[in-house]
């Protein structure tokens, strides 16, 4: 019972942190507006959550073998440094919602990976079946950004990217999980993340701008970004992966987008298109179908993702 009651708090615990994420599309999408680039953005945001992570785990600084730090490293470039300046990069020249949209898409992403790399799991129809209703969605969710907004579909391709991405962070998590604790591998990601972030300033150099950063709009958005959606939610996010699993955790995922869509209306007045909300209904429901026989399979046959 002790254990059921635990595995529950981290669905609950899972939950929240994807609701967070949902409203972060929005407060990138307003900085961006402000004059700052996807790079700064990126940078400002782990530099202040690593200062904190700093503050709280500082014992162990590398890992136990030259193969973790260099997972460690492929975690920071993976959902740290291409993840972010992907999906920052695609916020500025697209919607929020399309964003969130395609972003959700990543649990079966993350499955299909798990199943290449580890052969555990048949492709199942489920999955098959899932995975095709919500390539539907997401082609609808890219033609309504070319068609009604007339901007190249660049946005949704990096949208894309970004999620391939975080699908391949969530798998390499999984593999050190064991082997060291959440705040130890948080720590590390945000320093990889920093450090593989540096040689994109050679070619856009950083520029800071004192009363830029002083507006309350500006440090506010970048507090929120780099202490609540980054700090906290990636120990939670590790730790539910740790707990529950990388595709049965990626699964929460199908929330952002319904988050995003209503934050991105009410906060910065983003229009909801029929054909945008019909993109989400098939990715939604193609994310859950494939999700569904994913979550049962994991369970009782395998425990090697559990």
């Amino acid at each position: 019972m002790n254990a059921t009651k635990s595995r529950l708090i981290f669905h609950l615990i899972a939950i929240v942190t994807v609701i967070i994420w949902g409203t972060t599309f929005v407060s990138t999408k307003i900085l961006i507006q402000n004059g700052l680039t996807p790079s700064e953005i990126f940078f400002y945001r782990f530099v202040l959550a690593y200062i904190c992570m700093w503050s709280i785990s500082r014992k162990k600084f590398f890992a136990n073998s030259i193969k973790d730090e260099f997972l460690l490293l492929l975690a920071g470039l993976c959902g740290g440094t291409i993840y972010f300046l992907t999906e920052n990069t695609a916020l500025g020249i697209t919607l929020a919602s399309n964003v969130s949209l395609i972003v959700c898409t990543s649990p079966i992403l993350t499955a299909f990976l798990s199943y290449l790399f580890k052969r555990n799991e048949s492709f199942t129809r489920h999955l098959f079946y899932g995975s095709f209703m919500a390539l539907i969605g997401v082609g609808l969710v890219v033609f309504n950004g070319s068609f009604i907004l007339k901007i190249n579909p660049l946005g949704d391709f990096l949208s894309l990217i970004a999620t391939l991405m975080w699908a391949f962070y969530c798998l390499i998590i999984k593999q050190l999980d064991s082997r060291y604790s959440t705040a130890f591998i948080t720590r590390k990601v945000f320093f990889y993340g920093i450090m593989t972030i540096l040689p994109v300033f050679l070619f856009r150099p950083l520029h800071w701008d004192i009363s830029l950063m002083l507006q309350p709009v500006v440090w506010g958005n970048l507090f929120f970004l780099g202490i609540i959606a980054s700090m906290f939610c990636f120990i939670s996010w590790n730790a539910c992966v740790k707990e529950l699993g990388a595709v049965q955790s990626t699964s929460y995922i199908y929330i952002v987008p319904l988050v995003t869509l209503l934050t991105s209306a009410i906060i910065i007045n983003e229009k909801i298109t029929v054909i945008a909300l019909s993109g989400c209904f098939l990715i939604l429901c193609g994310v859950y179908l494939a999700e569904r026989k994913i979550s049962f399979t994991f369970s009782t046959k395998s425990k090697v993702y559990e």
